[in-house]
């Protein structure tokens, strides 16, 4: 309650969260503002098949469900995102903007915008086609009408989360993004709790949903744990002389993170293993249904799942970490690692550490993404409250909430208050940035 009060104190801070408060009740509104001309009975039936839309669904707080104007939810914006990353890896010109610092940064923004809207447009005409083919519209609705209503549609919602996430990171607290697509996920949590409790009977009682519980908060402190470890690499900086002053000569260390790659693995893995799914579903070929049933489930599922996971944290982490600048960047202001030469040696020297702790944190989140299985298929869990508190949501969910936690703590102490945790662990819990 100390803490609380602390919070009330800081009029900037206070300002912050009630603003984060207010534009996540608007998004959570919109949920229920409906796009014209769909049958939402209809098309929850399809979504409950298993396709690649489950995702997307899950991500956009059950807006696809209801498809409103947030059906698309923030996803083409994460998506274009994640292909100007790639395209600063293959492209000269985009790697040129990221090292143009401020002016750079504004320009790929603008950039991801103009491809949020450019996805948007394509994924609105794939989605309402799709459904036309389902025949899940009213009578009388279809045609190059609906296709440009619904493409506008969605597109315009989607840009409005683009705003509203954006003015979250610059007027509230935390990631805007981020914290619309946790909003999103915590919105399952009260119909999870609930339909776990109603079938309390399959897993032992009241005794079998307290020791869920219990699962529940073990597999939390295990991926905090694992979210904030880390392999410290001690940098020393020579001295030098700059002015009349003596500056350098202090220790400093470079954290690797163990889990470098964050929740796009996953994302990535399921969204290609349910992609036959979605396209047997909107056609009649007898051979993609075949595949689809067998990459619906089983253990086939789970080994093709976990390899795609192991594969895409390395392809991610060597995308957005390149130890060759990082060893220019120590060597141009003067650091070294002690026992190893500057320049390529050093870089080599980063790259194999990195690939090593990285085999601990492609497996750390194969095991996260594969609880839902294993929860489900051993302990009879329900199968809404085994996706929330399993796999890529519940990593969101910790990792958006270490985060926030860390922003909070760093205002706090700006203003000489115990951070939110108090005591001794004051100003030491930094989320996945630390």
């Amino acid at each position: 309650m100390a803490t609380v009060g602390n919070i009330a104190k800081i009029p900037e801070l206070r300002r912050r969260i009630l603003f984060t408060l207010l534009m996540l009740g608007i998004y959570r509104l919109g949920i229920y503002v409906p796009t014209p001309g769909i049958d939402t009975e209809a098309l929850s039936h399809i979504l409950r098949q298993g396709t690649v839309f489950d995702i997307f669904n899950l991500f956009s707080g059950r807006a696809l469900e209801n498809f409103s104007v947030f059906a698309l939810g923030i996803m083409p914006y994460i998506s274009a995102s994640i292909i100007i990353q790639l395209l600063g890896v293959a492209v000269p010109a985009v790697e040129q903007l990221k090292k143009e610092g401020e002016a750079g940064h504004k320009k790929i923004t603008q950039y991801t915008r103009y491809g949020t809207v450019v996805l948007s447009l394509v994924q609105g005409f794939g989605i309402s086609y799709g459904l036309e083919q389902q025949g899940v519209l009213h009578p009388g609705v279809g045609g190059l009408s609906f296709y440009l209503l619904t493409m506008i549609t969605l597109a315009a919602g989607t840009s409005f989360l683009m705003w509203l996430g954006e003015q979250i990171t610059e007027r509230g607290i935390g990631n805007g993004i981020s914290l619309i697509i946790f909003a999103g996920i915590v919105a399952n949590v009260p119909s999870s709790f609930r339909a776990a409790w109603i079938g309390k009977d399959q897993f032992g009682e009241l005794f079998g949903f307290l020791l869920l519980l219990t699962s529940i908060a073990a597999i939390i402190a295990a991926i905090v744990y694992f979210e904030r470890s880390h392999r410290r690499i001690p940098v020393q900086y020579a001295k030098r002389i700059v002015g009349r002053k003596m500056m350098g000569g202090q220790g400093s260390y470079l954290p690797l993170k163990i889990n470098m790659a964050g929740v796009i693995p996953p994302i990535f893995a399921q969204s290609l293993i349910l992609f036959p799914a979605t396209i047997a579903q909107f056609s009649q070929s007898e051979t993609l249904q075949t595949i689809a049933s067998y990459l619906g489930s089983g253990w086939i599922y789970n080994a093709l799942y976990a390899g795609l996971i192991i594969f895409f944290t390395y392809f991610y982490t060597a995308v957005t970490f390149n130890p060759i600048d990082v060893a220019e960047n120590i060597q141009k202001y003067g650091g070294y690692i002690p026992g190893i030469r500057p320049g390529k040696t050093t870089a080599e020297f980063i790259d194999r550490i990195l690939t090593r702790i990285t085999v601990g944190g492609a497996l750390y989140i194969t095991t996260i993404c594969l609880l839902p299985q294993i929860l489900t298929g051993m302990m009879g869990v329900p199968q809404t409250l085994a996706f929330t508190f399993g796999g890529t949501s519940l990593l969101i969910m910790v990792g958006v909430a270490m985060d926030t936690v860390g922003q909070m703590e760093s205002h706090l102490l700006s203003h000489q208050y115990e951070g939110v945790f108090g005591g001794r662990s004051a100003g030491r819990f930094r989320g996945r940035r630390g």
